[in-house]
């Protein structure tokens, strides 16, 4: 990988990010007026505050406190590993697609393979809580858009995120990871193998935060711009009413992303959100081949795209009351009792059927300890 920009580059960059009172909005106001971070330390105090308040301009024109050298030191130090590279908005490797969105960060942390940052990308997202069907179309969905070519952006967290970032990585290998932390830190520490991979083995992990930060509810929401903006769409596989991804949905349609959704079960709170974000608009998606037309996309190769359907039905075991069963769940939620009239069975020979079919992945049993049944 090209090396980050020469440190004294960089340490400007830095301090300027670091600056009492300069958030990203001001450092852009600042740069438009000066060009170059040098140029705004360089700048008299005069200047500065025909541009910013006379308290950012004192705190621009007044060296770095021992903490902030210290932090650029170790961001540095951070920058010159081979894996790691310090972007800066005027750097080749620099997300073009950010530059479009209303509040592109001023600095991007990334480890991996940056160059995928400027390559096609698909969001895909979703619900922590996520079922096993949701996780299973996460990652077939994000093995097939790989394939097809698209990098697969998600943000890391548990349930759909760690299966879209999977399903990338066993794909053609790209996927983005956009992390709310610094990104010397991994968030939650669950996922630390799936984070070792994404960054050694094909993948990337980007985050605007400086190194160090941990993981404040706040940053969240506003890595979810950056995974919406870096994409062509961002498609939501399972989410509440309340979910988070909906943020991401929402960011994506406001910087003129599509937004797909797969569509789920009307009594399942996990397709809540979906159905909401499909009766405002967003792309109902049964497979890959949806996304990829609708992105006006190369169709995905046969052996990726037929195994993609979020409706393919399962295979019926040979067990005759086990098939009987299997075709008395159905894909909506049901509950032991319901089974039961449904079928006829006892409690005993219920429960037994019950358990090998979960065994086997062909249901699965939700939180309220009612069952459904897989998609195969």
């Amino acid at each position: 990988m090209t090396p980050s920009a020469p440190a004294d580059e960089l340490t400007a960059w830095l301090r300027l990010e670091q600056t009492e009172g300069v958030g990203p909005a001001t450092a852009r106001k600042l740069l438009a007026a000066f060009g170059l971070p040098e140029n705004i330390f360089a700048a008299s105090h005069a200047a500065l505050c025909k541009v910013v308040p006379e308290r950012i301009a004192q705190a621009l024109k007044s060296p770095p406190a021992a903490g902030m050298q210290q932090q650029i030191e170790r961001t540095l130090e951070w920058a010159a590993q081979p894996e790691n590279r310090l972007l800066t908005l005027a750097d080749d490797y620099y997300p073009k697609a950010l530059l479009d969105i209303p509040d592109p960060p001023l600095l991007l942390y990334a480890k991996g393979r940056a160059e995928l940052l400027n390559a096609p990308s698909l969001a895909i997202v979703g619900s922590r809580q996520a079922s096993a069907q949701g996780v299973k179309n996460a990652e077939h969905f994000a093995r097939a858009m790989s394939h097809a070519g698209l990098a697969i952006a998600s943000g890391l967290a548990l349930g759909i995120d760690a299966a879209a970032h999977r399903g990338g990585l066993d794909g053609a290998g790209s996927t983005i990871a956009v992390i709310g932390t610094g990104a010397d830190i991994v968030y939650p520490a669950r996922n630390r193998e799936l984070a070792h991979r994404i960054a050694f083995d094909g993948g990337c992990i980007v985050s605007e935060c400086p190194l160090g930060t941990p993981a404040v509810a706040a940053n969240f929401p506003r890595r979810n711009r950056i995974i919406s903006g870096m994409a062509k769409g961002v498609l939501v596989v399972e989410a509440a009413a309340q979910s988070g991804s909906l943020i991401t949905a929402r960011m994506a349609a406001e910087q003129g992303r599509e937004v797909f959704a797969i569509p789920g079960s009307i009594h399942s709170p996990l397709a809540k959100g979906c159905h909401q974000l499909i009766k405002q608009g967003a792309k109902l998606v049964e497979s890959a081949q949806d996304v990829l037309e609708e992105l006006r996309l190369l169709p995905a190769p046969a052996n990726a795209s037929t195994a993609t359907s979020a409706a393919a039905p399962a295979e019926v075991p040979a067990d005759a009351p086990a098939a009987h069963l299997l075709a008395a769940i159905g894909f909506d939620a049901a509950s032991a009792d319901q089974l039961a009239e449904r079928t006829g069975l006892d409690a005993a020979a219920l429960a037994a059927l019950l358990l090998m079919l979960e065994l086997e992945g062909r249901i699965e049993r939700l939180p309220d300890g009612s069952y459904r049944r897989l998609a195969g």
